[in-house]
């Protein structure tokens, strides 16, 4: 481990951050025992697009929705997450990780968040996580019965690497199970969301390319 005596220290860690809550743990004990917390950044690449940047400015610079941007206006919310395209030789990694775990669990919930959360009390990284981190407490266990899970599987009349499902790509089990879409309904407990749906959709090798935040009002 090579550190500098005279300028700034830093490490960057991007996700996946483990394969489930204790792995995780594991790591940040690794971790905190050669950096301060200071010096570890958490990243998701995903929120250095420019409209998810860009939703900050909209919730709370915009005094259009200011007063409309909670249940009595809002009648649900929709973020999608879909690719044209499968694997294409990824599979022994998706395998184990699954589209959840590579796009649900991490930027759709960090765009949930950033829809979800109260004006934070500056736009520091300290603040912006708080009200993140309260906008997930106040959210409800996800129940089966509001999931949907699939796999695709090749189209024969179609052409190249869209003849291949997901169990026909190079180093994936045949006997995969793992999920390559997913939807799930997210309900946020508090005064501002109860009652609206947060509905969470993400795939591979779907219709279209589309990366998607849609409010509808009531």
């Amino acid at each position: 481990l090579c550190l500098s005596k005279t300028g700034w220290n830093r490490v960057i860690v991007e996700k996946p951050f483990g394969m489930d809550s204790s792995s995780s743990a594991v790591l940040s004990r690794h971790l905190s025992g050669l950096f301060q917390e200071d010096q570890i950044y958490r990243i998701d690449h995903y929120l250095g697009k420019e409209m998810v940047q860009n939703l900050l400015v909209l919730r709370f610079a915009n005094f259009v929705f200011t007063p409309a941007w909670n249940r009595s206006a809002i009648n649900s919310v929709m973020i999608t997450f879909k690719e044209p395209f499968g694997l294409r030789g990824r599979a022994s990694y998706f395998h184990d990780v699954g589209i959840i775990r590579d796009v649900m669990q991490n930027h759709l919930l960090q765009l949930l968040c950033l829809i979800a959360m109260e004006k934070p009390a500056s736009i520091s990284p300290d603040d912006i996580r708080d009200e993140k981190v309260k906008v997930l407490k106040c959210m409800q266990p996800i129940t089966t019965d509001e999931v949907v899970l699939g796999q695709y599987v090749g189209n024969p009349e179609g052409e190249g690497e869209q003849r291949l499902g997901f169990r026909e790509d190079p180093g994936c089990p045949p006997d995969s199970r793992q999920c390559t879409y997913a939807s799930a309904v997210c309900w946020v407990r508090n005064e501002r969301w109860d009652g609206v749906p947060f509905i969470l959709k993400c795939g591979k090798a779907l219709n279209e390319r589309k990366a998607e935040i849609r409010i509808q009002f009531r």
